[in-house]
């Protein structure tokens, strides 16, 4: 029964327009948009049978004709409606058109209870109580489609005509000084009523846009940091800063050998598969360790230890972070070799030392940057990689620390190395590709 009843409520879902609470976070603008004028489309039939209810229930004093044109033509607009939300078609003011219409509809009641009897205005009159509650549903109805400028509109158009009746009437019958003048006056506080009630929709629909408009910046930004951070980062970043700082940070290098050439003769599937495969892998190894990830270039991955915030475990986490990922990114080419698919080497290059870091905005987009000499040592160590037939190359720097995890790993050592592009020499340290060293977790 359950799986029934999920069943309908999905059902009724689809074909309305309302979609699932899953595709909430992937609808655009535009979708939403469609998605309203569905919803309105089908739940103008409902309003449809109401004014069908009120023409044969109620007494209109032989003007069931004003009644049944009124019906004819919002059972007109209605079909219309449902054809170009179903379509997907229409113009973008067409919304705001069968706004119009539906505010004329309740102007042509008003019009038929003030004026539809032949006789004069008498002490009994009054709108029914379906034609008023017709006005407020479809107050709702414009409300569902979430535009406070539609309220206005519809609000605006209904109180005009409402107000201008009354005084047209009052002057026609020229009845303000009689017992009469209290029906107009029971209507005008009728109308006083309705205009409340529209301008509270309104500055709750305004709300709503203002929390909605926020809501979606969140999200923007939360999908942005969430291209570099972990998830357990992103979440205290929601509401923290991110501000550029300097601080020291470790930064790693990982890279793709001979990845140009087979770029050159891949085909596009196999480029893009091996390129998801290995930045998911490498990120991961990333996330896990409490690092961040600055930037994918091409076949590199650039990674920080160190931002957001320093910890004093930052160099521990990156040195146990890079010799994780050289051993299993060997492994990983190992596989692919044996899946018959695209394998290529990797290498690393790790260093620690000051820089600049944090995210910057641009317009809609967030974009996390790490600038300062650190960065330049570090991916020059990864290129060294290649001439030292290294699978991780790192610099004295990270070493001098004395991590625990370091010290059983059986570096071969170089002094004096010059490292292109950059003044002076340097000291670093070198996990040869041929060592069968393994490295385990602590």
């Amino acid at each position: 029964m359950n799986e029934f009843l999920g069943r309908v409520r999905g059902w009724i879902r689809t074909a309305s327009g309302l979609g699932s609470h899953d595709e909430e976070p992937d609808l655009s603008v535009s979708d939403r948009e469609r998605r309203h004028e569905r919803r309105s489309a089908w739940l103008r039939l409902a309003v449809l049978v109401i004014l069908t209810l009120n023409l044969m229930l109620g007494e209109h004093s032989g003007n069931i004709l004003v009644h049944a044109n009124v019906l004819g033509g919002y059972a007109l607009a209605s079909a219309v409606a449902l054809a170009l939300s179903l379509s997907r078609r229409g113009l973008a003011w067409t919304g705001a058109a069968f706004v119009v219409v539906d505010a004329l509809a309740i102007v042509a009641l008003f019009h038929e209870h003030l004026f539809g009897s032949a006789t004069a205005l008498n002490p009994d009159h009054a709108l029914t109580t379906t034609t008023f509650a017709i006005a407020f549903v479809l107050l709702n109805h414009v409300a569902l489609r979430l535009r406070a400028s539609l309220i206005l509109l519809y609000a605006g158009l209904v109180l005009a005509g409402w107000i201008s009746l009354l005084i047209v009437k009052g002057v026609i019958e020229n009845r303000w000084n009689s017992p009469a003048s209290a029906v107009l006056a029971t209507d005008a506080a009728l109308a006083t009523a309705f205009a409340f009630a529209a301008f509270v929709t309104f500055l709750i629909i305004q709300e709503h846009g203002a929390w909605l408009t926020s809501a979606l910046k969140l999200e923007r930004r939360r999908l942005s940091l969430s291209r570099f951070f972990s998830p357990g980062i992103v979440a205290e970043l929601q509401s923290g800063s991110v501000d550029l700082e300097r601080r020291t940070a470790a930064v790693m290098f990982v890279d793709l050998r001979s990845f140009t050439h087979f770029a050159e003769t891949a085909k596009p599937t196999a480029l893009s598969e091996l390129l998801v495969d290995y930045r998911t892998h490498v990120a991961q190894a990333v996330f896990d360790w409490g690092g961040t990830v600055d930037k994918f270039i091409g076949d590199g991955v650039m990674a920080v230890f160190g931002h957001p915030w320093a910890k004093p475990d930052d160099g521990e986490r990156a040195i146990r972070c890079a010799l994780q990922l050289s051993q299993s990114l060997i492994r990983w080419k190992r596989q692919r070799r044996e899946e018959a698919k695209p394998a290529l080497d990797a290498a690393i290059g790790l260093h620690i030392g000051l820089v600049t870091a944090g995210v910057l905005e641009s317009g809609q987009h967030y974009e996390f940057t790490v600038v300062g000499d650190a960065v330049n040592v570090a991916q020059r160590l990864e290129r060294l990689a290649k001439e030292l037939d290294a699978v991780l190359v790192v610099s004295a720097a990270i070493l001098e620390r004395r991590l625990p995890s370091a010290e059983a790993v059986p570096w071969v050592w170089r002094d004096q190395v010059e490292l292109q592009g950059r003044e002076g020499v340097l000291k670093v340290a070198y996990l040869p590709r041929s060592s069968a060293w393994v490295w385990k977790s602590p």
